[in-house]
């Protein structure tokens, strides 16, 4: 068994160009991101369009607290965990997501992007539904659960796949606790939103009308 992972080691090492586990943490580190050296084109494409859109909700949450506190908007604190939960999440992913689109693309070629793939696709689905559930409470709400019941249960399915991969030297530690920051984000921006609109969604309708006001 100690053989087989050896093995897997400098499989994966000599794919990467760098030895990956039992190094030290911050060689790892050095490891890791110097991955962006093998990126191509397209790889800088979808990396700065999925790592720009958390990111881009962060600032977009974050400005809508802002106006809605200079207009006089009292929030509650539920509100607040919204974009620092999406910080989180956006840094978290834009660690993960090197290894994603170097050394571990092949992998993910099979089941394990699919996974992803629909993680994505109910997570922006339950955000956009949650925004439109407004003013609360919406019918939309009921769907907006079942994406985000849905978008967390095939994280910890991805979660399985990505530890099976860990346990056979086929992954890495920077990308195991990427995966720890990223459902503290992901769990902290969805739980702070369903607070808030359960609470009805208090200082949305003065910051709405603060900024009809700055649109005209």
């Amino acid at each position: 068994m100690f053989k087989a992972r050896s093995e897997s080691i400098r499989i994966l090492s000599a794919s990467s160009g760098t030895p990956l586990q039992g190094q030290g943490f911050l060689s790892e580190l050095r490891t890791y991101f110097g991955r962006f050296r093998l990126f191509t084109r397209r790889d800088w494409f979808v990396y700065l369009a999925w790592v720009g859109l958390i990111a881009g909700l962060c600032v977009s949450s974050s400005l809508f607290l802002v106006v809605g506190r200079a207009a006089g908007a009292r929030f509650p604190t539920e509100a607040y965990w919204i974009p620092i939960g999406t910080a989180i999440f956006a840094l978290a992913i834009a660690v993960d997501t090197i290894g994603h689109r170097t050394v571990y693309k092949e992998i993910l070629r099979g089941g394990e992007g699919l996974v992803h793939h629909i993680i994505i696709v109910c997570g922006i689905g339950s955000s956009v539904l949650l925004c439109a559930a407004y003013p609360a409470p919406s019918v939309l709400a009921t769907p907006a659960l079942v994406l985000t019941i849905l978008s967390f249960t095939y994280s910890f399915v991805d979660e399985a796949m990505h530890w099976r991969r860990y346990l056979t030297a086929r992954s890495d530690v920077v990308e195991m606790w990427s995966h720890v920051f990223i459902l503290i984000g992901h769990g902290l921006m969805m739980l702070g939103w369903w607070l808030w609109y359960y609470g009805g969604y208090q200082g949305v309708a003065e910051t709405l009308a603060a900024l009809t006001r700055i649109a005209t």
